[in-house]
């Protein structure tokens, strides 16, 4: 329950974030573009938002988490040789 929250809430920051810069650049315009440009706005934020939390989305290879040679020097230190007594 917790996660779908957490992703909600997320998924709607992104949305005003992108009705807000759509609207700004929309009001350069006139007003009827602004509200044009935070519809437009809020839709791509949503999208966005959605493609962000995919695990296999567009920017999963920005993560730091899918990070191929971080677990290879984690790896690297974790093997631990004892002597024979």
């Amino acid at each position: 329950m917790k996660s779908r929250i957490k992703s909600a809430l997320s998924r709607a920051k992104y949305a005003a974030v992108g009705a807000a810069l759509g609207a700004a650049v929309g009001g350069l315009i006139n007003r009827n573009a602004a509200s044009t440009g935070g519809a437009l706005g809020g839709l791509a934020g949503a999208t966005i938002a959605d493609l962000r939390s995919d695990p296999d989305g567009v920017f999963a290879e920005f993560r730091s988490g899918s990070d191929d040679e971080g677990d290879e020097a984690d790896d690297a230190g974790a093997t631990i040789e004892l002597a024979d007594e």
